[in-house]
């Protein structure tokens, strides 16, 4: 089916829709900061890790980061390349599996190390070891997903290191950014050099984590490609390595919702819609922020009564499943399309079947206007999940 991307016109059912022109945007632009900098970018699976599109992805990078067993799997089997893998903390039933299905396998303490490290080593003689540190400096606003804060679980402190790493540790891996700019890297990365140089003699390699959100239309590539280059001449002996998610994924495609009912009460319309905000878009509910929806404005809460205003309601029976308000230039009527736009990252790879819900379909409109469903969702999908 020929789909315009302006109107999705045809697109009769909910459906994730990522959009090949834009996402290969992304990745020429990933990939030519990685050829500036002379470091490697990969692919970070907690963001995004459609499968089916993985053969476009091999076009542009070469590997991708794991957080489990999973996507570690996921990397080695669909992806064609063991991963990158961090996990806060590995599992006997499981490190045997991640150690086949990895090239580095980053450890979040010492005493992980210390447990792991031998083993993973006589199952892959080839893996890399690293150890995650905290530079207990993180510009992230948003508690939950602040990684530096007080009482973190993430990571080894500089104080709590010893002078001389255990034998078998090649790498140090930090991650304290989130949908972050080149400034707050240059601020970060003074925290990190400060705290962790001392060391950097020891390892072959630095991972500098995901959230850095180059393809977000402001972001400041050229410091960017500064600042690596700058670290890169002051160790080069190091291997440097970002793993942002986001940043791939960033504004290559939306989720189509329709509108099935509009209710009211003490004034307030409620738009309710075909898909839901803590089943679909569950970031929005724990970030929290606002999608945009395309051809309405975000409008403060007190203007909730205003003409063509609306709560957007999803169809669980959560009580919160809502967000609000957005102004349309008419008044909505049942059946037509609700565009979230931006609506690929942290999406698909967070939805639940919670209340049965039907979980929208995922295409791929290629750059020639075809539209192709990856997948489509049914009852069984539902029911195996409660096996």
């Amino acid at each position: 089916m020929i789909v315009d991307p302006k109107t999705f016109e045809g697109v009769d059912e909910p459906m994730y829709i990522l959009e090949e022109t834009p996402l290969r945007r992304n990745l020429g632009l990933v990939a030519d900061v990685a050829r500036r900098a002379g470091v490697d970018i990969i692919l970070a699976f907690k963001a995004f890790a459609q499968w089916r599109a993985f053969p476009i992805f091999r076009e542009y990078i070469d590997s991708t980061t794991a957080s489990s067993l999973g996507e570690a799997r996921l990397a080695f089997e669909e992806f064609g390349a063991p991963a990158h893998t961090f996990s806060p903390a590995y599992t006997d039933r499981e490190i045997d599996d991640i150690a086949r299905c990895s090239s580095h396998i980053t450890f979040n303490s010492l005493s992980q190390f210390s447990r792991y490290a031998d083993r993973v080593k006589r199952v892959n003689p080839a893996i890399s070891c690293g150890l995650r540190v905290n530079p207990r400096y993180s510009e992230v606003g948003t508690e939950l997903y602040n990684p530096c804060a007080p009482g973190t679980r993430f990571g080894v402190a500089a104080d709590s290191l010893p002078d001389v790493l255990p034998p078998g540790i090649d790498g140090l891996h930090c991650h304290c950014h989130c949908e972050s700019g080149a400034d707050v890297f240059e601020r970060t990365l003074a925290h990190i050099e400060e705290g962790f140089s001392r060391w950097f003699g020891q390892v072959k390699w630095v991972n500098f984590g995901g959230g850095h959100l180059m393809t977000r239309a402001d972001y400041d590539v050229d410091l960017l490609v500064e600042l690596l280059r700058g670290f890169r001449a002051r160790y080069p002996h190091l291997r440097v390595i970002l793993e942002p998610g986001s940043a791939f994924a960033w504004r290559t495609g939306c989720l189509v919702a329709h509108v099935v009912d509009v209710v009211e009460d003490m004034g307030i319309k409620t738009a309710v819609l075909d898909v839901s905000f803590t089943c679909h878009m569950p970031d929005c509910l724990e970030m929290p922020y606002h999608p945009e929806v395309r051809g309405a404005e975000l409008r403060p809460l007190g203007e909730a009564v205003a003409p063509c205003t609306y709560r957007l309601g999803g169809n669980s029976c959560l009580a919160g499943d809502f967000m609000g308000s957005w102004r349309f230039d008419h008044q909505l009527e049942v059946g037509e399309r609700v565009v979230f736009e931006d609506m690929l990252h942290y999406t698909i790879v967070k939805t639940t079947m919670f209340n049965g819900i039907s979980h929208p379909a995922i295409g791929l409109l290629h750059s020639d206007g075809e539209l192709e469903v990856l997948r489509s969702f049914s009852y069984e999908d539902y029911k195996n999940r409660m096996d």
